[in-house]
C-alpha cells in the first residue's frame, strides 16, 4: 500500500471540525454515526459496510482477492458532557457537551485511512474499520463484541490509538502488557430514618457511617494492596441529607472509583471495599444497597501487536516511547484485546497540550497525519508478514 494523506488532509480537517461541533454523548451518537456513515459511502467506498452496531456503530470492511489476515482498526464516537470552552469556529453546538478526549480526531484518523484504502485496498485478507460507540461509559467495546453483526466479522487483530496531551507532538508511545488501568465506578447508598434536628436520637443519621465510610474507602489500596499491586479508590462525591436546617438525615451517598492495572485485583478490591461498606452499614444500624457503574477491563496489549506498533513507528522514523509503567486513566478497548491479538499505541499531541477532558481541550490537527502513517504502517507490517 502506498500512502499519500497530504492530498486528503484538508478534507480531513473539516471533517473533524464538523464533527466536534455537533458532539454527542455515549449512546446518543445518532447524527455522528450518521455524518461518518454518509462520508464513507460518498467519500471513501467500502466493499461492505454494517451499521447499527452495539448502538451507534459502524465498521466499514475493505477486502483483498486474495486470502489473509482481518485486521480491525477502531475508534470512538462519542464525546463527554463536559461544557466545550474553546475559541473556534467549530465549537461545539450541543450545549453542556464537547469532544473533550479528542474522538473526533480519533474519527478523522480512521477517516483518513478509509481514504486510503479507498484508493488502494488491501494486498490480502481485508480491513475493518470501527467507529464504536459509548466508549466514554466503560459499555460500547462490550455492547459491540456482543452484536451478532459483529460477530460474524471475526478479525483476527485490533489495534487503536489515543492521543495523550503532556507527550511530544508525533511522538508514539507504546507498552508491552498492561497499556492502562482497569476501574469501575462505585455507589453506596445508606438509609436510615429522618427525624427532628433537635432530636436526633428519635431517627438514624447514617452520618457517621458516610463519614468513616469516605476515610476507609480512600485507606483501602494502603492497607489491603500488596506492593506489587498497584491500587487506587478516588472518593469522587458524597452526599447527605437535604437543605434544611431542622432536620436530621436520613439519607447519604457515597461515590467512589476503583482503579487497578489487573481485572482480578479490581475484583479483589471490589469486594474489599463492599465488604467495608456493608460492615459500617451494620455498625451504624442504617441499611445499605450499592451498584457497580461505568467498568472498564485492563487493556493489555499483546507482545506480538506491540511489537508490529514499534516496528510501524520506527519504518516512518517516528520518535517512540515505550512506557515503564501502565496509564491510570481507563478505555474499553481491553474488551477488545480481552478477545482479539491486539495493541493500543498512544500518540503525542504536545507537552503544553491542555489536558482530556478539560472545558479547553480541543484535538490538534498536525497529528492527523501521522495517526494515518501509523495505522496504515501497522496492516503492511502484518500483511508482509503473513
Amino acid at each position: 500500500m502506498t500512502l499519500d494523506i497530504s492530498s486528503h488532509l484538508s478534507e480531513l480537517v473539516e471533517l473533524r471540525h464538523h464533527l466536534h461541533s455537533i458532539a454527542e454523548v455515549s449512546g446518543s451518537e445518532s447524527d455522528t454515526a450518521q455524518y461518518i456513515q454518509e462520508f464513507l459511502q460518498e467519500e471513501a467506498t467500502p466493499d461492505q459496510m454494517e451499521t447499527g452496531i452495539g448502538g451507534n456503530g459502524i465498521a466499514a470492511i475493505y477486502e483483498s482477492d486474495a486470502e489473509g489476515p482481518h485486521i480491525m482498526l477502531r475508534c470512538e464516537l462519542d464525546g463527554l458532557p463536559i461544557a466545550d470552552k474553546i475559541e473556534a469556529d467549530h465549537q461545539s453546538n450541543t450545549r453542556g457537551v464537547g469532544h473533550k478526549c479528542g474522538h473526533d480526531g480519533h474519527m478523522s484518523i480512521i477517516c483518513g485511512v478509509a481514504k486510503v484504502l479507498s484508493h488502494e485496498r488491501p494486498s490480502a485478507g481485508k480491513i475493518s474499520l470501527l467507529f464504536q460507540p459509548a466508549e466514554e461509559t466503560g459499555q460500547g467495546a462490550q455492547r459491540v463484541l456482543d452484536d451478532e453483526k459483529f460477530s460474524k466479522l471475526q478479525p483476527d487483530y485490533c489495534f487503536a490509538l489515543h492521543n495523550l496531551p503532556g507527550y511530544t507532538k508525533n511522538q508514539i508511545i507504546i507498552r508491552e502488557g498492561p497499556f492502562a488501568a482497569a476501574s469501575v465506578g462505585l455507589e453506596v447508598t445508606l438509609e436510615g430514618e429522618t427525624s427532628h434536628a433537635a432530636h436526633p436520637e428519635e431517627g438514624k443519621s447514617p452520618a457517621l457511617a458516610m463519614a468513616q465510610l469516605v476515610e476507609s474507602l480512600s485507606a483501602v489500596p494502603q492497607l489491603y494492596s500488596s506492593l506489587d499491586q498497584a491500587a487506587k479508590v478516588t472518593v469522587i462525591n458524597a452526599e447527605l441529607g437535604e437543605e434544611a436546617f431542622g432536620t436530621s438525615p436520613g439519607h447519604a451517598v457515597v461515590r467512589a472509583t476503583l482503579r487497578t492495572y489487573d481485572d482480578e485485583h479490581l475484583e479483589s478490591l471490589k469486594k474489599r471495599c463492599r465488604t467495608l461498606a456493608e460492615g459500617l452499614a451494620e455498625t451504624y444500624e442504617v441499611s445499605i444497597s450499592h451498584r457497580w457503574v461505568e467498568e472498564f477491563a485492563a487493556t493489555k496489549n499483546n507482545a506480538n501487536a506491540t511489537n508490529i506498533i514499534q516496528k510501524a513507528a520506527s519504518e516512518n522514523g517516528f520518535d517512540l516511547l515505550k512506557k515503564e509503567h501502565p496509564f491510570s486513566w481507563s478505555e474499553d478497548f481491553g474488551r477488545f484485546t480481552k478477545e482479539i491479538t491486539g495493541a493500543m499505541f498512544g500518540l503525542g499531541i504536545g507537552k503544553e497540550h491542555s489536558a482530556l477532558h478539560a472545558e479547553s481541550y480541543d484535538f490538534d490537527d498536525d497529528i492527523i497525519p501521522t495517526g494515518v502513517q501509523m495505522f496504515i504502517q501497522i496492516t503492511k507490517e502484518i500483511l508482509e508478514n503473513e
